[in-house]
């Protein structure tokens, strides 16, 4: 079954080419578009979509209320919200609001359509530049470090965790550890329930708060 998707942009150009991008994916159909926020929630509660992709601002209650009002009243749409650099601010409202990943808003074709489909399976993402954002934020505004969160995890568990907060996918995170990608998602669902986090984008936060992952560390 193709993955039901919804896109809500303001701008007529951008909404039409994204979403002609993703249906012309065999598994992937897009239902629906919306020009704002009230009619991204309205769309997303009607069409009762796997993935809902979000511009932040639009007119009306804008990206973030909408994301917010979606995952509160029908979590099993996953919304994927469109960023520009620099826009940090909205990078952290977005996370309080239950967004399941960060994408930034020229980013290629292919980047969009496998986002779709890594937010679909369950997992979230970040694009590796919004996760520059997240270091740079905790750098300006550092806050108590609580490291006994990281007690709670193996060796292996914290390697993962630590590439996950990269920004890196489970298969590349196999690449660089050596291990299968199966192997790795399992350490990721294991990590998430130690740490008591939903998903990835949580266990990012939690990297940056442990001090797990610093300023300039790779």
């Amino acid at each position: 079954m193709a993955i039901r998707v919804t896109v809500a942009d303001d701008q007529a150009v951008v909404r039409a080419g994204i979403a002609a991008i993703l249906d012309a994916e065999p598994d992937l159909c897009v239902v629906g578009q919306a020009a704002d926020g009230d009619s991204a929630v309205d769309l997303a509660l009607d069409a009762r979509p796997d993935v809902a992709l979000m511009d932040i601002r639009m007119p009306g209650i804008g990206g973030l209320a909408a994301t917010e009002r979606i995952t509160a009243r029908n979590p099993a749409t996953r919304v994927l919200v469109l960023t520009t650099f620099g826009l940090d601010e909205y990078l952290f409202a977005a996370l309080r609001a239950g967004a399941a990943g960060f994408l930034l808003k020229d980013a290629e074709p292919e980047r969009v359509i496998d986002a779709v489909r890594v937010v679909h399976g369950g997992a979230a993402l970040l694009d590796p530049a919004v996760t520059r954002t997240l270091i740079d934020r905790f750098t300006d505004a550092p806050g108590p470090l609580d490291t006994a969160r990281l007690e709670r995890l193996t060796p292996r568990e914290t390697d993962v965790l630590r590439q996950v907060a990269r920004g890196l996918s489970n298969a590349e995170i196999a690449v660089v550890l050596g291990v299968s990608a199966a192997t790795v998602k399992d350490h990721v669902s294991v990590l998430l329930g130690k740490l008591g986090v939903r998903d990835r984008v949580q266990a990012t936060i939690v990297a940056y708060e442990t001090g797990l992952i610093r300023p300039g560390a790779h």
